[in-house]
């Protein structure tokens, strides 16, 4: 079969077309041909070689991402039949190969049946940010009446994140880095958004929770920006957060007693544990949709599998605004 790999670590051009044996089915898992892909930042992590421990063996192929149609389910794999469609996020890692080829060979715990509202190309922009979204929503509790600050409100997570806390009855502010992208999280629920570039935190602290602070902080951004949050987030708030990947000084956040949680989503993939869990988020996902209830931000460009180079480029420009596509030439 067809795939795009990557046989060493560089830059978006180190990507080329390759012939590849086309996997077998085996127990749990299903054969699905791919239709569709999405771009994530792992990715130009994984390509950039940022994350060598997590890269599958060269020839490697990417990307988590996908909607497609079983074309064979192994024994076991017992919710899925050969012409379902499918979406998930369930390679691209060590020990999984990824999306950006004809078939991809996915465990069936890992993955769902695709909302029948929505294209390939759609379903396939949701996976890995519903999922990371969920589960930063379940370890926060976020209910009815919170104040609710999102860093990168109007980033994959971000934004969806933020629908998933007006579902709960929050008020939902976010951080942004201009106006185009403000407005398009006003459009879908912000209740107020700041511009991180020209107001400081007190300013926005004072600005909407009267210098209490925010009852939780979702932070995407993460790292040093975890400074932010605990200086934005109330007394015995809490922070969660997708990037906490640095050494920073715990004072503030054992004099506010704050709670801090960490989410990442390929934990189930790396090491085998609760990869049900993911499944079950994406039939709660799939009904979300399915309700109108959940939408994504999509960016004005797609690109083909055949030009994923050219898609990493476009998302490191920090140009794309919204989910980017990848649709595969290989249908």
């Amino acid at each position: 079969m067809k795939a795009m790999v990557i046989d060493r670590f560089g830059p978006p051009e180190v990507f080329h077309e390759a012939e590849l044996d086309k996997p077998q089915a085996k127990a749990g898992y299903v054969l699905v041909k791919v239709h569709a892909s999405s771009v994530n930042p792992i990715e130009t992590k994984i390509r950039s070689g940022l994350v060598p421990a997590i890269t599958s063996p060269f020839p490697a192929v990417l990307n988590g991402d996908f909607s497609g149609v079983v074309a064979e389910a192994g024994e076991g794999a017992a919710d899925f039949k050969a012409g379902d469609e499918v979406f998930g996020c369930a390679g691209g890692a060590v020990g999984e190969a990824g999306a950006l080829a004809e078939h991809m060979l996915a465990d069936s715990r890992l993955i769902w049946h695709k909302p029948k509202n929505i294209d390939h190309k759609t379903a396939a922009l949701y996976p890995l940010v519903g999922i990371t979204a969920y589960e930063l929503l379940e370890k926060a509790r976020v209910k009815e009446g919170d104040k609710v600050l999102i860093h990168g409100i109007a980033g994959g997570v971000g934004h969806i994140a933020l629908q998933l806390a007006k579902s709960s009855g929050a008020k939902v502010y976010g951080t942004v880095s201009g106006e185009s992208k403000g407005r398009s999280v006003l459009g879908i629920g912000a209740d107020g958004v700041i511009n991180y570039k020209e107001n400081s935190v007190e300013e926005y602290v004072k600005q909407y929770t009267e210098g209490k602070g925010f009852d939780v902080i979702i932070d995407t951004v993460g790292g040093e920006n975890l400074l932010n949050s605990f200086k934005a987030v109330k007394l015995n708030g809490t922070v969660c957060t997708t990037n906490s990947r640095i050494s920073l000084d715990l004072g503030m956040m054992h004099r506010k007693a704050i709670s801090l949680n960490c989410v990442f989503i390929l934990i189930p993939l790396l090491d085998g544990v609760d990869r049900e869990r993911h499944g079950l988020i994406l039939k709660e996902i799939k009904g979300l949709i399915e309700d109108d209830k959940l939408k994504i931000l999509k960016a004005e460009r797609d690109f083909l599998f055949t030009d994923v180079g050219k898609a990493h480029s476009y998302l490191e420009s920090g140009k794309a605004e919204g989910k980017i596509a990848l649709l595969s030439p290989y249908i």
